[in-house]
């Protein structure tokens, strides 16, 4: 048997003749109530735990959420008071979710950028609850002489307020009249409880008592651009870049590069993002393919940042100088392109921050300097700084940095490997940037796990990466959107990158053009931000054995790319690109993050899902809804039914309505319903994207 332990009590050794010592017991002191009359509580938009301001973008549909109760039967209604940074103030009602949760919502668009202040209020609905009484109990002949006295008297007290239109005031008085005219039927007085004109008038403006209120809230809107954007990525070296008969590489300057901006700006991007620009440091560069015996005229990865021609304020000297960049950045404006650069906090043996600030890096016991590392990856070019060394510095020449390219005309930050700094210093970093320039936007190139990839998101980070492309599969991506648009939108705001310079799955290594499409599509309609690294319209899916990245990368060489040729030879993707940037900007519906309904089909392999828009909430004073639906095997052709909510559009399929659909990728239209057939082959056109038009 195995032995048993006793834990004794501290008052153990007293003996059985003892007096028991009883142990005190805890009490609450009563003071003010913590609970209003009305209940409150699980307010939304929030971050978990409370400690940072959940954040929208400007022209975001956001959803004000609350649980609130009271005890009885008697109804109750929710307002969410709003206060915007200008200090304009408005008051927005609820409408029950219907869920038997006590859950009240509503959508409210925020226009103006910087903090706002919200926070929710319920109260007694004396309308509502009369309403309610009345017609249960005047149909049953039970009370009536009173609850007709009882509706004359709330609606003589709602006439007085002369903040109601005068027409409404009148309407309120005639309805009086007729429930205390004793000639009135009963019927005729039923007629006046169910009459909407008067429930849409104490709907606009209830009549309220028990009136209690709940804490504030702040909620940061941030600028469009930091939520909705169609991202390009390129090396400038590579764009005009030019081999001579003897092989080797003249580089690509800013100059050459702006060359590019036009085919950029036709498939319709605005956002330009460039890998590091800065100088390259010679000691331990990288070779082709990661290799360590790099040749002469070997450019190295522009991650291994600083030589002696500077660090992370310089700029190449084969790419030109300052005043090539701000050159090029309003050469990109020009064409409708915003230009990010990368901000990536490391250093190569050769940057000056080595010799200046050697404290800023980790020293091993043998005297060395530690490099990067990401087992079993290895980057002898880099030195990773070590934030706890010196953190004032550090934090000052960072921000230094910062500054000085928001002066060259830089407005967004792609940073790189942030999950590898601490969270406080990205904390202090973009709260310090955004409230000098609350329009800097700075994405998380964070591949992680899901706590520090949310925490960069909570901590002040406008947009991040995500691990879509690694979710391929139908239950994958259910979830995976699910998520986006519901779980974490309150703080995390993703970029759906097809492939970066690091990332090309087997998905589109094995999947050919159809693969491509189908990524692109997915990216461009799931989400209001997404982006494509350069070579993806080409079909670049020749990866180095073993890995997940595209042989010849170009993070350690030149690439040269005939995208002209391509794309008259039909072989580019750009048109393909350019439709969907074309659909993404002539539908509201799809700049909006937190709107997407899955729906289901009979086929594992097939998609489905919308993205709708309301009139009131769109700037287009008109409703937008898209269903899109997408083979995921790139292999074949897929013939289902699919199963559509079709109330999300406002259309009643089981009255018998049906509605126009057109794909917006071919011009095919059709009648549809709440079930119908679809055949998808991969290799002609794996995704319909389908507008609602009308219902019948």
């Amino acid at each position: 048997m195995a032995p048993t332990t006793r834990i004794q009590s501290p008052t153990a050794w007293l003996s059985a003749s003892s007096i028991p010592v009883r142990p005190a017991i805890a009490t609450v002191s009563p003071g003010a109530p913590k609970t209003p009359r009305i209940p409150l509580a699980h307010p939304f938009p929030h971050v978990p735990d409370g400690k940072f301001s959940p954040s929208a973008f400007a022209g975001e549909a956001v959803p004000f959420t609350v649980t609130a109760f009271r005890e009885g039967h008697d109804r109750i209604g929710t307002h969410v008071r709003l206060f915007a940074p200008s200090g304009d103030e408005s008051l927005h009602r609820l409408r029950p979710l219907g869920d038997g949760f006590d859950r009240w919502s509503t959508q409210v668009v925020p226009l103006e950028q910087g903090l706002w202040r919200f926070r929710f209020e319920a109260f007694a609905d004396d309308y509502a609850t009369w309403r309610h009484a009345a017609d249960v109990k005047i149909a049953a002949g039970v009370d009536t002489d009173l609850m007709r006295e009882s509706g004359a008297l709330l609606f003589l007290r709602a006439a007085k307020e002369q903040s109601r239109p005068a027409d409404e005031r009148r309407l309120l008085e005639r309805g009086a009249v007729t429930l205390r005219d004793p000639a009135a039927s009963d019927d005729t007085a039923l007629e006046v409880v169910r009459y909407d004109a008067i429930a849409d008038s104490f709907a606009l403006r209830p009549l309220t008592s028990l009136v209690s209120v709940g804490d504030e809230q702040q909620l940061l809107v941030e600028r469009t651009r930091a939520g909705v954007g169609s991202w390009y990525e390129f090396f400038p070296r590579s764009e005009g870049a030019e081999m001579a008969a003897d092989g080797t590489v003249t580089s690509g300057t800013f100059r050459t590069a702006a060359k590019r901006l036009p085919g950029v700006a036709a498939m319709g991007f605005d956002v330009l993002y460039l890998p590091p620009i800065h100088p390259i440091g010679e000691r331990n560069r990288k070779g082709p393919n990661n290799s360590l015996d790099p040749q002469p005229g070997d450019p190295g990865s522009p991650w291994a940042i600083g030589s002696a021609a500077g660090g992370h304020d310089a700029i190449h000297p084969d790419l030109g100088d300052l005043a090539d960049f701000r050159a090029f950045v309003a050469e990109a404006a020009a064409h409708g392109i915003e230009v990010g650069i990368d901000l990536a906090l490391q250093a190569s043996p050769d940057h000056p921050w080595v010799t200046e600030h050697p404290e800023w890096f980790t020293t091993l016991p043998d005297g060395s300097i530690a490099y990067a590392e990401n087992p079993p990856k290895k980057y002898q070019d880099i030195y990773p700084v070590n934030f706890d060394n010196d953190p004032e510095g550090i934090r000052a020449e960072v921000l230094r940095v910062v500054r000085h390219w928001i002066a060259q005309g830089v407005q967004i930050f792609r940073v790189d490997n942030p999950h590898t700094k601490p969270l406080q210093f990205w904390e202090w970093l973009i709260a310090t940037v955004n409230a000098e320039s609350p329009d800097v936007v700075f994405l998380a190139e964070a591949f992680t796990r899901p706590a520090p990839m949310q925490g960069l998101g909570m901590a002040g980070f406008q947009q991040s990466y995500t691990y879509f492309t690694w979710r391929n599969t139908k239950e994958e991506l259910t979830e995976f959107f699910t998520e986006l648009a519901q779980d974490t939108a309150d703080f995390f705001r993703p970029n759906l990158f097809v492939n970066t310079p690091d990332i090309l799955t087997e998905y589109l290594q094995y999947g050919g053009r159809p693969a491509y499409k189908i990524r692109a599509a997915l990216a461009a309609t799931a989400a209001p931000t997404y982006g494509v690294y350069a070579g993806y319209e080409l079909i670049e899916n020749v990866a180095r054995p073993g890995s997940e990245e595209n042989i010849d990368n170009e993070k350690y060489e030149y690439k040269f790319r005939d995208w002209a040729g391509a794309e008259e030879r039909g072989e580019s993707l750009a048109p393909y690109l350019r439709r969907l940037n074309e659909i993404r900007r002539d539908h509201p519906a799809l700049a909006q993050l937190r709107n997407i309904s899955i729906h289901w089909s009979d086929d594992d392999a097939i998609l489905v899902y919308s993205k709708h828009l309301d009139a009131a909430l769109s700037p287009t004073g008109q409703s937008d809804t898209l269903i899109v639906i997408v083979n995921l095997d790139p292999h074949s052709a897929r013939e289902t039914e699919v199963h559509l909510d079709t109330r999300i559009w406002g259309v009643d399929s089981d009255a018998g309505e049906t509605y126009e659909v057109e794909d917006l990728l071919t011009g095919a239209q059709w009648t549809w319903g709440q079930h119908n057939f679809v055949r998808l082959d991969a290799f002609a056109e794996p995704v319909h994207i389908l507008h609602v038009k009308e219902s019948r």
